[in-house]
């Protein structure tokens, strides 16, 4: 009981559920919001959650850059923090994409059509053109706001409108079926930022290299949202080890980075970053501020699925589909800037990380 008691508060900070089950009666999470939109209108409400995922992902791995010694004993543990900051151009979007009607939707462009082409007296006419419309894949415009953005907006869909070919009682007849603008059920969160948090462990060092590493034990959550699986692994070298420790005033490190996180069969992210950092260390072994910064250039992607239902008779038929897609995260590189502050045993660093999506990160560790 005393290890949930310690890791399930982890684990519900690490993939901030707040924002995929339902914070209050009116909020939904993410996967009862993506539920309700087709493939194409899902992928665009729900990337600035990827990219944030990635963008997690990728910080907080280094508060130095490992000392330039051939051997050393350094040990820390403790847990780091990261959130990635939205800004207002992440809270909309415009799109198009393929659509397929449902039921009330199809009746209701069926009962237009009929309307513009002055209400012919064809028995049928209306479940012709119906039938007709449901069993078609259209191209429509979607547009409002991602998941992040305003709760009192909800995502739109506009059909341009299109002429089509019906087999009616009367023979085969054309009708055109004007532009609509349906409102689809999914609306923002206003979402300001989405956190991370993460347990961390960092020894070393050895020819000038250390390892850190992240790593969760699988766990489920709940039936519904599923098992969460997480790990890490990074790798930082300090190539003065080769030129003497005193080749620089200050340190200076190579670092590859990579992980991965599996919630369920929602989804699964990955992400790994390379690039430079450097730090100095003012003060003591026992007392001392460090500033660091680090450029890295970075890629993540995520995979998505979520059972799609959409009704496709009078009775209340339904059919669920399984929609599947993969994304990448917006962000290329960051820049990072920060400072830590050990005294005696503990170690407390913060920065900001600079790219596409900004994001802050910060950690606590026991050094040893």
């Amino acid at each position: 009981m005393k290890r949930f008691a310690i890791v399930i508060p982890l684990l519900l900070a690490l993939v901030a559920l707040p924002s995929f089950a339902q914070t209050n009666g009116e909020d939904e999470g993410l996967e009862s919001q993506v539920k309700k939109l087709a493939k194409d209108a899902a992928q665009a409400y729900v990337n600035p959650v990827i990219s944030g995922f990635g963008v997690n992902l990728n910080s907080g791995w280094f508060h130095r850059a490992p000392w330039a010694t051939k051997f050393g004993f350094d040990f820390e543990f403790g847990v780091v923090a990261m959130a990635t900051v939205f800004q207002e151009s992440n809270e909309t979007f415009a799109t198009a994409g393929d659509f397929k009607f449902d039921y009330d939707q199809a009746d209701l462009l069926a009962q237009r059509a009929i309307q513009q082409a002055g209400n012919p007296p064809i028995p049928n006419l209306q479940n012709d053109i119906r039938n007709n419309i449901m069993a078609q894949i259209f191209h429509v415009d979607f547009s409002g706001p991602t998941f992040v953005g305003k709760k009192t907006d909800s995502l739109r869909l506009t059909f341009p409108g299109k002429q089509i070919t019906v087999n009616t009682q009367a023979g085969t007849q054309n009708f055109n079926v004007p532009s609509q603008t349906f409102t689809l059920g999914a609306a923002g969160t206003e979402l300001p930022a989405l956190p991370l948090v993460a347990p961390q462990l960092t020894i070393g060092t050895l020819f000038g290299t250390q390892f850190t590493f992240r790593y969760l034990p699988e766990i489920e959550l709940s039936k519904e949202i599923g098992s969460l699986k997480y790990s890490g692994f990074g790798i930082q070298h300090n190539p003065m080890v080769w030129f003497g420790e005193d080749a620089l005033p200050f340190e200076l490190a190579l670092g590859y980075f990579t992980q991965s996180l599996k919630l369920g069969s929602l989804m699964e992210a990955k992400a790994s970053a390379f690039g430079i950092n450097t730090s100095i260390r003012l003060g003591w072994g026992f007392l001392n501020i460090t500033p660091y910064a680090g450029f890295l250039i970075e890629s993540s992607s995520l995979s998505f699925g979520y059972d799609y239902s959409y009704e496709t008779g009078s009775l209340g038929q339904t059919v669920t589909d399984r929609i599947t897609f993969d994304a990448d995260g917006e962000n290329n590189s960051r820049f990072t800037f920060g400072a830590s502050v050990k005294i005696l045993f503990v170690n407390v660093n913060a920065d900001i990380n600079l790219g596409k999506y900004k994001a802050i990160s910060g950690g606590v560790m026991i050094i040893i």
